[in-house]
């Protein structure tokens, strides 16, 4: 009796803890939170998404973007790997958009500049068309493209 007072006292203590500390908020971290911008994510029109994501710029064209891993022939649109390097100084932003797809944009990495600029993913594309990367480091907009064949159950149609 008495050893299982002491586990039912045990297991109220620590839940009523538990409760404590995520209501006010010390078990809550705010570098895991993810950003979500419905809005960009939303828009459909691949210039619209431009506009919003960086009004008023000037892009840059750049070969220190590179596309390490990514098909200029996807025998599955669904899963298309990508993976991007750039050896462009103190990068802060990645973003990657499909021109072609119902939604261009399909990611956006945020980055500090203790880590590598190298990013990884596996992307959907509706259509054949360009995958855009955009980069912004040190105040500037940086991009470079890559046209992407979307073959048919990789029959080359």
């Amino acid at each position: 009796m008495l050893k299982s007072r002491r586990n039912f006292i045990k297991k109220v203590l620590s839940y009523a803890s538990y409760g404590w500390l995520t209501s006010t908020g010390f078990l809550y971290s705010g570098l895991a939170k993810a950003q979500w911008t419905k809005e960009f994510f939303a828009a459909s029109n691949y210039q619209d998404i431009l506009n919003q994501l960086f009004p008023d710029v000037t892009y840059i064209k750049s070969k220190k973007i590179k596309f390490s891993r990514l098909p200029r022939k996807a025998e599955n649109g669904a899963i298309v790997p990508i993976k991007i390097t750039c050896d462009l100084e103190n990068v802060h932003k990645i973003i990657i958009l499909v021109r072609k797809n119902p939604h261009p944009l399909i990611a956006e990495f945020f980055l500090s500049s203790a880590v590598a600029s190298e990013v990884t993913a596996r992307i959907k594309m509706a259509k054949s068309g360009d995958v855009t990367v955009i980069a912004e480091a040190e105040g500037k907009i940086y991009y470079n493209k890559q046209h992407v064949k979307v073959t048919v159950g990789g029959c080359g149609g």
